[in-house]
């Protein structure tokens, strides 16, 4: 009888023991934080994902911002993505380091991650001046260049490389995903912005749609941009093949290869989906990694 008891008791602590094991390997997720925005006038949300060890340590981690597409918000990388499942396991299988993904919300007020050309709604402005220095503060998040970095799909893709590009002093490396690469002729411009359903029809300068469009074009900015400075990130560019935005992905491609800046491109079988982006993550993931790693 004492035997059983004690076989009973040994089982109960290594079931114990199992549990947390199995809790120690998941990270979580909270799709709904706030911050005050005095740029934009509003609170506005973003979701994090904090790595399996985060609360069983004192360290602190690299970053990654995740910003999602046209249509979704914060919780489209946690919905549809499925950040979660992923990031566990490219973390448990050893394709990532553990780092805090920060994923904001680009889709309440107006769609978009980049400041109006009205200069009346200054999202960028936001992004940088407001929501990194909160996170970095309210999360224990190595704060240099070196343990940063941006990724994002669609207009987040063109989030991305706009974010990169006017500021590779603060990303280590960048992974656009089938990104909205900005306008690709100065014509283009003003229906680029009239495209934006939330921004009326403007009549601005010439001067004013040629500043916009050498701001907000990927391939203008690669042109005009000191190589080096581009250089200092490390980029991932994957588009897939019957992907409608192709051509801007693939303009940029070759004028990165024209101005001598290393970078990765990846062309795969695939279309503008989730399907396409839940495949793409780990590969971000352990990317981003590699650049956050000492070699």
């Amino acid at each position: 009888m004492l035997k059983g008891l004690v076989t009973g008791a040994s089982l109960a602590a290594v079931l114990c023991l199992l549990g947390q094991n199995s809790a120690a390997q998941t990270g979580r997720v909270m799709d709904d934080c706030e911050m005050k925005s005095e740029i934009l006038g509003m609170t506005r949300k973003y979701a994090v994902y904090l790595p399996p060890d985060y609360d069983h340590s004192q360290r602190s981690y690299p970053v990654l911002y995740l910003l999602h597409g046209s249509g979704d918000d914060q919780s489209g990388w946690v919905q549809f993505g499925e950040v979660l499942h992923i990031a566990d396991r490219a973390i448990r299988e050893g394709h990532s380091t553990p780092m805090v993904i920060v994923m904001p919300d680009g889709d309440t007020g107006r769609r978009g991650y980049f400041n109006d050309i009205r200069g009346d709604w200054r999202y960028e402005d936001f992004f940088f001046d407001e929501l990194m220095p909160h996170v970095e503060q309210e999360f224990r998040i190595r704060q240099k260049k070196r343990y940063r970095a941006i990724a994002g799909l669609s207009m987040g893709g063109g989030g991305t490389f706009m974010y990169a590009l006017h500021r590779p002093d603060l990303f280590a490396a960048a992974c656009p995903l089938s990104a909205s690469t900005g306008p690709i002729k100065l014509e283009d411009t003003k229906r680029y912005t009239r495209a934006r359903a939330e921004i009326p029809a403007v009549n601005v300068s010439d001067d004013v749609l040629q500043e916009y469009f050498e701001r907000h074009s990927a391939t203008e900015l690669i042109k005009s941009l000191d190589p080096k400075s581009v250089a200092s990130v490390d980029w991932y560019i994957d588009c897939g093949d019957d992907d409608f935005l192709y051509e801007g992905n693939s303009l940029v491609h070759v004028a990165m290869k024209k101005a001598g800046i290393p970078h990765e491109y990846r062309v795969r079988d695939g279309a503008h989906n989730w399907t396409y982006w839940r495949q793409s993550l780990p590969e971000v993931l352990h990317f981003v990694s590699q650049r956050f790693h000492q070699y």
